[in-house]
């Protein structure tokens, strides 16, 4: 792989085709305030190691922050997330910044938030992200665990300190969802707004981060890595952010928003890319003409060809569970603001159900886990009773069934 490979500027470029952040112009608007709310602060980053959560920390850092705590159960990309920082000229870290591979359900991370606490912000970036978490019963308990009942032990937890600003990453997934991924996601936006009159709160959905981690995109890199055939939908078309955006509207949204209020980006559907038209242009970025195959087999028979230029890729229409052709910020139902902010809308009345409801939901998931004979269609009509409008698409096939 080519070292000049930039994938902020490939971003940019081929996918996005904005030639700056699209967040830019309210980041500089508001560049008093973001300083004032962040400058000495101190701040605790769940799930930093991530995408997501590692630019939040590129974006934070540029407004001195007193003290950064960050936890993540992925030792390695707690590795790099320092390394990475540390290694950039234009970032300062703070004196104080410690990262712990435990997991924020853990005894040893309420060790941490009470030895190194209070904090006056805290973002939460920990979740299962995937459609493909989603195969069977197992898959599904681990992701509501991780989505809903986590987050709402973490919010019962600070209700004892409060923070000037909480923070909980959704998915555009979560408006009208049609996965178990994006319904854990639409709970874990009721569960967090529940509390959002005992602390300030806000999330925000937004779009495909371009090459995060574990993504198809990402997956490209570490098929050229290996020399092996690239495998792409042909008929899914998403919007796209930079990872650098995603940092920027999480940020925004956790200093600049109100609480309760769920951003999102203002983006024209016309910017949505499908996936098969960013392969071309990546593979002559990587010196490579693309060589299009008929099947899996046929693909993998074709990597011969890769010492002489060509790149085997197969193209095959989408046919996995869960998978919507189409994406939606909000739904008809949800008061928007879209004045207040020049690339932010808000989401101003989402639904929110009291605490001892969702006291109520959860034992109701945890009863059906705990059913031994309980399988995934048992879960989805749970969702369903309390999910109003959940269609969840299943065609029996899931992701780990694809190369």
């Amino acid at each position: 792989m080519p070292l000049n490979f930039n994938i902020e500027k490939f971003t940019g470029t081929h996918i996005t085709r904005r030639p700056q952040s699209l967040f830019l112009p309210d980041m500089e608007t508001h560049a008093e305030k973001l300083h004032t709310e962040i400058k000495d602060k101190n701040v605790l980053v769940i799930g930093g190691a991530g995408t997501i959560g590692s630019s939040f920390i590129r974006t934070l850092v540029r407004y001195h922050p007193g003290k950064l705590i960050v936890v993540d159960i992925n030792e390695n990309g707690l590795t790099e997330l320092v390394r990475d920082c540390r290694s950039r000229p234009e970032l300062q870290m703070p004196d104080n910044f410690k990262t712990y591979p435990v997991n924020f359900s853990d005894k040893a991370f309420r060790k941490i938030f009470e030895h190194e606490g209070p904090f006056d912000i805290v973002a939460n970036f920990a979740a299962h992200k995937h459609v493909r978490s989603e195969k069977d019963i197992f898959s599904i308990e681990a992701m509501v665990e991780n989505n809903v009942t986590r987050a709402k032990d973490l919010l019962e937890l600070l209700t004892q300190y409060p923070p000037r600003h909480f923070f909980c990453v959704s998915t555009d997934k979560a408006a009208n969802p049609v996965n178990v991924m994006g319904a854990s996601k639409k709970l874990m936006e009721e569960v967090i707004l529940a509390y959002s009159g005992k602390m300030k709160i806000t999330t925000a959905r937004f779009a495909n981060v371009a090459f995060s981690n574990g993504s198809l995109l990402a997956g490209f890199i570490e098929r050229l890595l290996k020399q092996q055939p690239l495998a792409c939908p042909s008929d899914v078309k998403r919007f796209f952010v930079s990872p650098e955006e995603s940092g920027q509207i999480c940020l925004c949204a956790c200093i600049l928003g109100q609480s309760g209020e769920i951003f999102f980006p203002k983006l024209e559907p016309s910017s949505m890319v499908n996936f098969a038209d960013i392969v071309p242009p990546f593979l002559n970025e990587m010196g490579f003409e693309m060589e299009a195959c008929s099947s899996e087999d046929a693909a993998k028979q074709a990597t011969a060809d890769i010492q002489n230029g060509r790149y085997p890729v197969y193209f095959f229409p989408s046919s996995t569970n869960g998978e919507k052709l189409y994406e939606e910020f909000y739904t008809e139902e949800e008061e928007l603001d879209t004045r207040s902010f020049q690339s932010f809308g808000t989401v101003k009345n989402a639904k929110r159900r009291s605490i001892e409801d969702l006291d109520k939901i959860v034992h109701t998931l945890r009863l059906v886990f705990e059913d031994a004979r309980a399988e995934k269609k048992d879960i989805v009509s749970a969702l369903n009773a309390m999910i109003p409008g959940f269609e969840h698409i299943e065609t029996g096939v899931n992701l780990d069934q694809k190369m």
